[in-house]
């Protein structure tokens, strides 16, 4: 059997005037002070933690190169560069549109939330891209035929525009067809070019 214990209007109103008490600092306590502290203590130093700002667009050097075709599945590679004065954080998917003309376009699309990359100086980070390339079966109407596209950094809203090249930093055509292209997580790579 759990035992209660209630308060009468009385002993309600003797503990609400101790807490009053207490918090005042006048109890029927003795307390003991301590000593003031001498000029010649020191109060440790505070941590300090500065956290990379994000990429920006204008700060990375991209390239997009497209890799090939296997079994009717096109393949490329946006990669990005840090040049900019110091380390920056890389934390999500880029902005990737390919336009054909000013209305139709195709954009980049990723799932999930990626783990956020921090890049030093001249590192570099890689989304790899699938697309259905134009005359492939089933590919359908909606394709754009393009030597370029337009980039953004994760939450950065200023685009730049990245010529598209071969695996050899040839200049080439992306020829891609659906609504999205296919991004792969961003992921470190070796020292950027």
């Amino acid at each position: 059997m759990r035992a209660t214990t209630r308060l009468t209007t009385g002993g309600l109103a003797a503990l609400t005037a101790a807490l009053a008490l207490a918090a005042c600092g006048t109890t029927n306590r003795t307390t003991t002070e301590a000593p003031p502290a001498t000029a010649t203590a020191k109060a440790p130093p505070a941590a300090t933690t500065t956290a990379a700002p994000p990429c920006r667009t204008a700060a990375l050097s991209w390239t997009l190169a497209r890799l090939g075709t296997a079994k009717g599945v096109g393949h490329a590679r946006l990669t990005a560069r840090n040049d900019g004065p110091g380390t920056c954080v890389f934390g999500g998917y880029p902005g990737l549109e390919i336009h054909n003309g000013k209305a139709d376009s195709i954009d980049g699309a990723g799932h999930g939330h990626p783990a956020a990359v921090t890049l030093p100086v001249r590192a570099a980070i890689a989304v790899d891209l699938r697309y259905t390339p134009a005359g492939t079966p089933g590919a359908g109407s909606w394709c754009v035929l393009q030597t370029e596209a337009v980039v953004r950094a994760p939450h950065d809203s200023r685009p730049a525009v990245v010529p598209v090249t071969d695996a050899h930093l040839r200049a080439a055509t992306i020829d891609a067809c659906g609504a999205t292209v296919p991004m792969a997580p961003p992921r470190r790579v070796a020292q950027g070019r």
